[in-house]
């Protein structure tokens, strides 16, 4: 419900919009709470596990080998110009034919190196320096959170290895709601017992993380940054605000 105050500068006495405190926080997952890690060693891990010898650069050659690592450090905005309607997150087998079909149009990437490159991608995401401080001050709070995430594969195993605690997961291909669309949003708050009001969603994209504003949730958009650390302590400001 929300809260009117006075407001002490008008004289006409007229009241002020006060929004209602935030109890709830909705995350988006990959490049909010975790990042990709190095594409240069993503790159040599997936070589490795094709079964390759003499790992890039020297299995690839130092210009293809740096190219193909650009590729990989952006490659879900590749994918986005074959699927602009994030099919991918639909179901993993979609997830895992958009990710094929996307690496192999970078030189030096075939079919049986994209496979690898796939296989061993999550092993690669690690949590952000301050992930876990953050979540633990929100729940010591008493602030209830839920991971929000397109995806077309079990994150599960991933959150309890970066030990992410949350009280709720919602994975767009198990929903069957793909962000920005209301449903996958709304899922969330449903198992948070979350009113939109009372709600902050956190993530990285403007395209899809923005869509819970249409909910009348507010919305932090933290752009993607490179390294350990990502600004995740702006969300207890806003919790304490």
């Amino acid at each position: 419900m929300t809260r009117w105050s006075p407001a002490v500068a008008d004289q006409d006495s007229s009241a002020v919009l006060e929004p209602e405190p935030i109890s709830a926080v909705l995350f988006d997952f990959h490049n909010t709470l975790v990042h990709g890690g190095d594409a240069t060693t993503w790159l040599a891990t997936g070589w490795t596990a094709a079964g390759r010898p003499d790992t890039p650069p020297d299995g690839l050659g130092a210009e293809p080998a740096a190219a193909a690592a650009a590729f990989l450090d952006r490659v879900w905005e590749h994918a986005h110009e074959i699927d602009p309607d994030s099919s991918r997150d639909e179901s993993p087998q979609q997830h895992r034919r958009v990710f094929l079909a996307t690496v192999v149009r970078c030189p030096g990437i075939d079919a049986d190196l994209a496979e690898a490159l796939y296989t061993v991608m999550p092993m690669r995401w690690e949590a952000y320096a301050e992930t876990v401080p953050v979540l633990t001050a929100l729940r010591e709070r008493g602030v209830r959170t839920a991971i929000v995430s397109n995806i077309g594969f079990d994150l599960r195993p991933i959150i309890e290895r970066s030990n992410i605690v949350v009280d709720a997961v919602v994975l767009s291909y198990e929903v069957h709601s793909v962000k920005p669309a209301a449903g996958i949003f709304q899922h969330a708050l449903d198992l948070l017992g979350a009113s939109a009001q009372e709600t902050l969603m956190v993530g990285d994209s403007w395209r899809d993380d923005s869509g819970a504003a249409a909910l009348g949730i507010r919305t932090l958009l933290l752009p993607r940054t490179d390294g350990p650390h990502h600004g995740l302590a702006g969300v207890l400001r806003l919790v304490s605000g």
